[in-house]
This record gives C-alpha cells, sequence and structure tokens, in this order.
C-alpha cells in the first residue's frame, strides 16, 4: 500500500505521543509498587472503565470478528461467547464488588483472603502465579500474530531480515517493532500510563470506527448486502444446523465453516452457554481486567467500572466490524474467488481497509488500530509482572528491598515476558488457533478452581492447588494429544478433570481455619455453599446476614447479557439497513437499561450493612484510644 506523507505523519505522531506520556507519568508511578501496577486507587472509575474497553478492542480480536461476521453474518454475534463476552455482566452485577473488597494488588494476591497463609494457600498462590504468566504469555502470543498480519498488508517497507542465519519475516519483524515501541512507555509509566494512553487511544479508535461506519453506509447499500450474501445471513437466530450454504458466491467459505466445527451451530450454543456460566462466576482470569477491577477506589466503584466497558465499547467498535465486513461482502468477492481454497479469512480486515478507505482517513484509521493493538498488548505487559514482581520476587525472594529495586524490577519482568511471547509468536499457525486455546484449553482449566473458591466453604488451598495444576496440565497436553478435536469440544473434560482434581485434594486435606473462612466470608459475602462458616459468624456477630441475592444477581446476568447484545445489534443493523429490527433493538437497549438501574444500580453496596457497622465501631474505638 502507497501510504501519504500525511497518513504516515499521523501514523508517527500517534506513536510519538504516547511515549511521551509515559515518560510524563513515570515519576508519579515509580513512587511505589500500588502506583506502578494500580495507580494508587485513586484513577477515576470511568476512567479505569475507557481503558479496560481500549484493552479489549484488541486489532487481533478485530480481525478475527469481521471474518466471521463476513462468515457467518449475523449468527456471528453467538460466536464471542466463546470467552464468554459476557463475563464482564458477570463481573458488573456481582463479582467485580466481591474482587474489590479484599483491598490486595494481585489475584493471586488475593487468594490469601481466601486460604489464609499456610502451606495449602502458598501452594494456591503459586499455581495461579504461574497460570496467570501463561495466560498473558498467550494472549502476548495471540497479539504478536495478529499485529503482524496486519501491519505487513498496510505498511510499505520490506522488513525481512536475518539473524543468525535465521530468517525473520518482514511480518514477525513489524510485530517486534511495534511491541517493542508500547513495551518502552508501559515499563515506564506503569498503570497511569496504560490507563492515560488507552484512553486516548479510544478516543482515536472511536473516531476511526465512526469514519469507517460512515464509509460502509455511503457505498453499500442494503440491496448490494443482499445479493452478496447466502440467504440466513441476516438471521439472528439458528435451528439445529446453521444452514448457510455459499456455494454460489464464494465457494471456499464452505471449507471454513467446515473447518471451524461451527455446522452444528445449537449444539455450538450449548457449549459456549454451558462454559460461559461456568467461566463468568468463577471470575476473570489474572490478568489486565482483574487488575483494573482491583485499581477502583470502592467496590461499588468496582462495578460500574465493569459496567461501563460494555456501554461504550460494543457500538463503536461494531460499526467498524460491519463496515469492513459489508465493504468485503460486496466489492471484494470476485477477489477472495480467485483464491480459490487458499482464502485467508483472517485478511479480510486488511483487504476492506486498503481498498476503501480514503487519504488522510486512512493514517488516521492506522493510528486507531495500531492504538487498538497497543493498548491490548500495554494491557498485558502491566499485568504479568505484577504477578512477577509482588508475588514471587517481594514475597519469596527479597521481601525487604527498596520500592525502587521492585520497580526496576518490574522493568525487567517486563523485558522477559514480551520477549517469550514474541518468541511463542514466531510458532503460532493463525489468530484463530491461538484464540481457541486461550479460550476453550486453557480457560478450562482454571474454571474448577475458581467457580468453587466463591461457592463452597469446604475448598481449601491444597484443594485449589491440586485443581489448577491439573487443569494447566491437561489445557498444554490435550491440544497435542488431540490435534483433531477442536478446545471448545475439549473444555468439558479439561473441567471436570481439574474439577475433581479439586474436590480430591481438598477433602483429603484439613479445611482452612475458622477464623480465615469467617473474615473472608464476613467481608466479602458470597452466595453459595457457606451455612457453617456463616453459623460460626452468627455467633459471634448476630447481626450477620447471609447473602440471599443469588437469584436477583442471577436474573440481572440474564437481563445484562440481552442489554449487552443490543449494543452488539444496534451498529449491526444500523450498518446493514436494517431499520426495523434496529427499532426494536433500541427498544429493547432502554426497557432493559430502565429495568437495570432499579435491580442493579440502586441495590449496589461496598460492604453488607453489618460489615459497614462493624468497621464504624472500630473505627469509633481507635479514635477514642487515641484521645
Amino acid at each position: 500500500m502507497n501510504l501519504s506523507v500525511l497518513d504516515i505523519s499521523i501514523i508517527i505522531g500517534y506513536i510519538v505521543l504516547t511515549i511521551v506520556i509515559g515518560y510524563l507519568l513515570s515519576a508519579k508511578a515509580s513512587k511505589n509498587l500500588s502506583n506502578y501496577f494500580l495507580g494508587g486507587n485513586k484513577i477515576p472509575w470511568y476512567m479505569l472503565g475507557v481503558s479496560n474497553a481500549s484493552g479489549m478492542f484488541d486489532i487481533t480480536g478485530t480481525m478475527w470478528t469481521v471474518t466471521i461476521l463476513f462468515v457467518y453474518g449475523l449468527k456471528s454475534v453467538w460466536i464471542p461467547w466463546l470467552w464468554p463476552v459476557w463475563n464482564q455482566i458477570f463481573l458488573m452485577m456481582f463479582l467485580a464488588i466481591w474482587l474489590r473488597r479484599s483491598n490486595v494488588m494481585t489475584g493471586a494476591e488475593w487468594l490469601k483472603t481466601r486460604f489464609g497463609d499456610d502451606k495449602g494457600s502458598q501452594l494456591s498462590h503459586l499455581i495461579v502465579v504461574l497460570f496467570a504468566i501463561v495466560s498473558v504469555i498467550g494472549f502476548i502470543t495471540y497479539g504478536f500474530v495478529g499485529v503482524g498480519k496486519f501491519a505487513q498488508t498496510f505498511f510499505p517497507w520490506n522488513l525481512q531480515t536475518y539473524v543468525m542465519g535465521i530468517t525473520i519475516s518482514s511480518e514477525n519483524m513489524y510485530a517486534i517493532i511495534i511491541m517493542g515501541v508500547t513495551t518502552l512507555y508501559v515499563i515506564k509509566g506503569g498503570m497511569y500510563s496504560v490507563v492515560f494512553t488507552e484512553v486516548l487511544q479510544f478516543v482515536i479508535m472511536t473516531i476511526a470506527c465512526i469514519m469507517v461506519g460512515v464509509i460502509a453506509i455511503s457505498l453499500v447499500t442494503p440491496e448490494q448486502i443482499s445479493a452478496a450474501i447466502p440467504e440466513g445471513w441476516k438471521d439472528v437466530f439458528f435451528g439445529w444446523n446453521l444452514d448457510l450454504n455459499w456455494d454460489h458466491l464464494i465457494p471456499a467459505v464452505n471449507n471454513k465453516i467446515a473447518t471451524d466445527g461451527y455446522s452444528l451451530f445449537s449444539v455450538l450454543m450449548m457449549m459456549m452457554i454451558f462454559k460461559g456460566m461456568l467461566v463468568s462466576i468463577a471470575g476473570p482470569v489474572p490478568s489486565y481486567d482483574m487488575q483494573r477491577i482491583l485499581s477502583t477506589e470502592t467496590p461499588k466503584d468496582a462495578a460500574k467500572m465493569s459496567g461501563i466497558v460494555s456501554l461504550v465499547l460494543f457500538v463503536p467498535r461494531y460499526l467498524m466490524i460491519t463496515g469492513l465486513a459489508v465493504l468485503a461482502l460486496v466489492y471484494l468477492a470476485p477477489e477472495f474467488n480467485k483464491m480459490g481454497d487458499n482464502i485467508d479469512f483472517e485478511m479480510v480486515l486488511p483487504y476492506a481497509l486498503n481498498n476503501f478507505i480514503p487519504m488522510g482517513a486512512k493514517g488516521l484509521l492506522l493510528a486507531g488500530l495500531v492504538a487498538a493493538f497497543m493498548s491490548t498488548f500495554a494491557a498485558n505487559v502491566n499485568a504479568g509482572p505484577a504477578y512477577i514482581v509482588n508475588d514471587i520476587y517481594k514475597k519469596f525472594i527479597n521481601p525487604n528491598a527498596s520500592q525502587k529495586k521492585y520497580i526496576r524490577m518490574s522493568y525487567l519482568a517486563s523485558f522477559a515476558v514480551v520477549a517469550v511471547g514474541i518468541f511463542f509468536g514466531f510458532f503460532a499457525e493463525s489468530i484463530d488457533t491461538v484464540m481457541k486455546w486461550l479460550v476453550g484449553a486453557l480457560f478450562g482449566g482454571y474454571t474448577a478452581s475458581n467457580l468453587l473458591k466463591w461457592i463452597w466453604w469446604r475448598f481449601n488451598g491444597y484443594g485449589y492447588f491440586t485443581g489448577m495444576l491439573a487443569g494447566l496440565l491437561a489445557s498444554l497436553i490435550a491440544p497435542l494429544a488431540f490435534p483433531e478435536v477442536s478446545p471448545i469440544y475439549a473444555f468439558p473434560f479439561i473441567f471436570l478433570f481439574a474439577f475433581a482434581a479439586s474436590i480430591i485434594g481438598s477433602l483429603v486435606t484439613k479445611p482452612e481455619p475458622d477464623e480465615v473462612l469467617i473474615k473472608f466470608y464476613d467481608s466479602v459475602r458470597p452466595w453459595g455453599f457457606w451455612k457453617p462458616v456463616y453459623l460460626k459468624l452468627k455467633e459471634q456477630k448476630p447481626e450477620a446476614k447471609p447473602n440471599k441475592d443469588f437469584w436477583r444477581d442471577m436474573m440481572n446476568c440474564t437481563i445484562g447479557t440481552g442489554w449487552q447484545m443490543m449494543l452488539v445489534l444496534i451498529p449491526i443493523y444500523l450498518v446493514i439497513g436494517e431499520f426495523m429490527s434496529l427499532t426494536w433493538v433500541i427498544l429493547l437497549f432502554v426497557a432493559s437499561s430502565v429495568v437495570l438501574y432499579f435491580t442493579w444500580y440502586k441495590k449496589l453496596r461496598d460492604y453488607p450493612e453489618d460489615y459497614k457497622c462493624e468497621v464504624k465501631k472500630e473505627e469509633e474505638i481507635n479514635e477514642t484510644e487515641l484521645v
């Protein structure tokens, strides 16, 4: 592609600006570890929410989502349930509050509030640190594959090189350069740098998304779209089978559907809902999403931060996704047909951008997409080293080091995590392969232990360790032992294996001490199988009340999932010109928003009432002693 001087200037100017911001904020970030990794819990919740949304607006995921919308039409809105995309709704409704009540720095440190500080707790601490590092490296690998493909298509220079007799492709060199630039400002500025640059990135991305949506609406008519798609492409709902036949349009797409394994769409949906419920209640993996929750000032702010993510993310993102998908459908089908069975569907996004975005606008849009990558990558680079430094180096190696020493170790850990992620990126086959492993196999290994830690009082640190270890090993071995099985279909087996290990590990060892369980239940107050602990708390605090909000939380999660889906459908129907469907979707969104205002927002509490009374009494006693 030939980029104009204006386009290149916009891209370079944006990159320079983000590095400058990182360095300007470095003095504030380097005061201590709390400032570096959590922003001192002083960053406003809405900025953290926009930052979190920016981190989820990744270029690799956007390339994948454009592809699935191109191939599967409106039924593709269900496929992100693989993650599941509605885990943000569970966080919004109750889990973010439970997590934030811990007042800790990382997900591994949080386990101390649940399991105490015995050997079982230490083992659980170590295994979640290992999982966090593996998952962060996995996400860096995922980003490496996507940004390399993206950059090679758009930037005109051939950067292929040779190092020690090894050929490094132009695609991989672009990925290394962009990752290197991003690493510089993240390492220097910590959470402050990540959040403030991500807010800037989100503004740029939103402008770019609106631009693409407007271009698509102006260049493509509903009649042209209808002529370029198979019957059923515009249908959101589905039967037992997918029932999309591309034979008379782009026959190679049918091969893509068969390879993905999505033909039996109802079976896929049942699997995604089963997995999604379990994964969502288990809570976020120990990465940037959890860091944003722990960075908020109060538990209520954590819930509101999780809620604003969906509100600001989906409409602009799907304006871009839908715009690029319909441009490719209408204008690039002949090009794809020439490729026969060798279509790289992950290139649908770059092909569409390359052919339809005018000069000047192209620079802004490319800056927005580079920003999308940088924000996701930055969030992971900030999250991973927090576990290495706070949960390994500080806890076990050098607990009495100075804050400057810890910050320097954070720099070193960041470089190490990035280097390992890039190394594995060289061996990844495709975006789709890495994504399916992350959301299927790896999350399968994570889910069992992290579900039980919330809902079962008898679950202990040894059970957590054995369940996580079994799940992690199964998620790494399963793709090698059964390469023909899609990770999403391997999820139930990995989950059950880890679940059994969790139960056995807990039952053959002692339960956690009463004082640990009572303190955890008193402050966090989860629902689930906690009656023995609640009765013991009741003996100490007669005013204590159990959490009876399970059914309300589940109702809110159901309504919230529908609310989130409307945010996805609104921009899609707008771009493809289905205005009657758009009207109904907007009405459903407004109605569900009103319901959630009363059933969720008005019910938010930082702590249970009896817990707040106890804290107030302690503060009054302390004040009296001071006097």
